[in-house]
């Protein structure tokens, strides 16, 4: 780091007056100035970031005490791809002399995988672009130089990613009443596990669920807020991950809230098996038919009727506000009696046996008058998963759509990507003997004396402590080393 930016005082100065003065002469190139500014800036922090893995790669070549059992084979020059550019820098190749392994060391201390092309803050950025976006604006965005990831590479990480379990944010609270919204989208397939093994039109959609555990309802600026928020969800098909869904969701629930002082838990949704499945898994849940489509299905059943709409509505409402199952019946048997035509009287028969199947569901929230069980499902599928997944002509793989999915349940959930790359990392063995590196006099007088032999007219620039990084480095080595 040192020898760059004595280097940069030295020539890049230099460079940057050269911008200015070009700026100067005609001050409306604002864009050439910021960009050679930028270029300027750039290059000398890819600069210090080579210089400074070099630095420690030196050390390892030097300190054969650092590195017992291992011996140099060669030096090789490798390139990263960092948020701020490629860093071209070099590393050197080690053998163990009793097992015969093969190691850039450099890379060990630093947990840089084997054939990894750019850092975890590239990654990050990839990421956190993808998720908004696409995968060839992700690939563009992993750096802010002219450095592209090609979508195929954006798309293999994605396809890789494990992600954390959803944590509460503090100890456990008391509530009285939880709020469960779920319901699933529609994301269209290009293929299953390859290209071309989609053979029937039937099985060319996918659908992501969604679950989403609130406190309640609070308005903020005329617009409702659900209170601590918090997504699960992903591609979950078949009883047992439909089953394994809702446990996690009851893992949340169970680590965040006193579920001894829980009254209730209301599923709100559509009515579909896999959210009434719920009330199964999660103690003191009960399902509520979402009000939406209550009145999607009574406005259905009705649309055709004329002048006779709002009278045969009234009579369904007015049913279930009085909680008479058989007086609704009634209505609809009788709108379908004086239905002519064929198509209409299917969705009149359709729209009974949705209210009537769903009448459980319908009496909970009209029972309880809880004014905060309103389902805004509807709202956050489009909001989480469509508009990134299903609102464009997108095709996508079964695990394209599970992991995209999880990715935005994550991002919602304010996760960090930053984070999750860091995640997906095995813990590895902590080194050993982290104990205090103490150096004497003598031993900082001959780092000094190195330094200065090469950085050689450099040297005498006035810039930080040059001995001490050197010692520093050293110590950071020495409680890294793990098993060398």
């Amino acid at each position: 780091m040192i020898k760059s930016i004595q280097q940069f005082q030295a020539e890049g100065i230099k460079k940057l007056e050269k911008v200015m003065v070009d700026y100067s002469a005609d001050m409306t190139k604002i864009a050439e100035m910021v960009q050679g500014v930028t270029k300027g800036v750039v290059d000398l922090g890819l600069s210090m970031i080579a210089e400074e893995w070099e630095s420690y790669d030196e050390i390892l070549r030097a300190r054969n005490d650092l590195r017992p059992d291992w011996y140099i084979v060669r030096r090789d020059e490798t390139t990263l791809l960092t948020s701020l550019g490629s860093v071209t820098y070099h590393k050197t190749l080690f053998k163990n002399k009793f097992t015969g392994e093969h190691e850039y060391l450099l890379d060990r201390i630093m947990e840089i995988e084997k054939h990894a092309r750019m850092t975890e803050d590239a990654e990050a950025k990839l990421l956190e672009e993808a998720v908004q976006t696409s995968y060839r604006k992700g690939g563009e965005s992993a750096s802010i130089s002219s450095d592209v990831v090609s979508k195929e590479t954006v798309m293999n990480k994605i396809h890789t990613l494990n992600f954390p379990r959803v944590e509460p944010q503090m100890e456990k609270k008391v509530v009285k009443y939880l709020y469960i919204d779920a319901d699933e989208d529609h994301v269209s397939l290009q293929y299953i596990n390859k290209k071309g093994d989609i053979k029937k039109p039937r099985t060319n959609t996918i659908m992501p669920k969604l679950i989403y555990v609130y406190e309640g309802i609070t308005n903020e600026n005329g617009r409702n807020k659900l209170i601590n928020k918090k997504h699960f969800g992903g591609v979950y098909e078949g009883g047992k991950e439909i089953e394994q869904l809702w446990k996690e969701v009851e893992e949340y629930i169970e680590a965040a809230y006193d579920t001894e002082e829980l009254i209730k838990i209301y599923i709100n949704g559509d009515g579909a098996a896999w959210i009434k499945s719920g009330q199964r898994i999660l103690t003191k849940a009960k399902f509520v038919l979402d009000r939406f489509h209550m009145h999607k299905y009574i406005i259905g059943a009705t649309s055709h009727l004329l002048d006779s709409v709002e009278d045969a509505r009234s009579e369904i409402y007015r049913a279930v506000y009085k909680k008479k199952k058989y007086k609704a019946e009634e209505v609809f048997e009788k709108i379908i009696t004086i239905t002519e035509s064929e198509s209409k009287r299917k969705t009149v028969e359709a729209a009974k046996e949705y209210i009537l199947g769903n009448w459980a569901g319908i009496m909970q929230w009209v029972k309880d008058k809880n004014e905060e069980v309103q389902c805004s499902a509807e709202g956050h599928i489009s909001h989480v998963f469509a508009d990134r997944m299903s609102s464009r002509p997108l095709g996508w793989s079964r695990i394209g759509a599970d992991k995209m999915s999880r990715l935005r349940i994550y991002e919602k959930n304010g996760g960090n990507m930053l984070d999750l790359v860091r995640y997906q990392k095995k813990e590895l063995p902590l080194a050993a003997g982290c104990e205090e590196v103490i150096y004497s006099s003598n031993q900082m007088f001959l780092a000094e004396r190195k330094n200065r032999e090469a950085l050689g007219v450099l040297a005498d620039m006035p810039v930080y402590s040059i001995a001490y990084p050197q010692i520093r480095k050293i110590a950071a080595l020495k409680n890294h080393i793990w098993g060398l």
